[in-house]
């Protein structure tokens, strides 16, 4: 079981990387969904290793990351649902690179 609790955690630390380097390489958008769902997973991953290690200041900190992540994707599903409102993906571009 520590194995597993080990990738996990490790998994997180990658997507969380992996989000941030592909934003700053401008290959993803910073605010985007791809970048939200990223740093989301990855949050939920590091708060399951850190609470799994007793590791309470490091779990709250992910469980803040997680309810950002919602709120901001829940957001963002609400008003691409309202077609009064205009979509935040479609005056960004999205997570096309170079669209801006």
């Amino acid at each position: 079981m520590e194995l597993v609790i080990a990738v996990i955690g490790w998994a997180g630390a990658g997507l969380l990387l992996a989000a941030y380097a592909l934003a700053s390489a401008e290959r993803i958008a910073a605010g985007g969904p791809t970048f939200q769902v990223m740093n989301l997973l990855g949050a939920v991953a590091l708060t399951v290793n850190s609470a799994c290690h007793r590791a309470w200041p490091s779990a709250a900190l992910n469980a803040a990351w997680i309810m950002i992540g919602l709120l901001v994707l829940s957001r963002r599903s609400l008003s691409a649902a309202d077609p009064a409102e205009p979509s935040v993906l479609a005056v960004s571009g999205g997570d096309r690179p170079g669209q801006r």
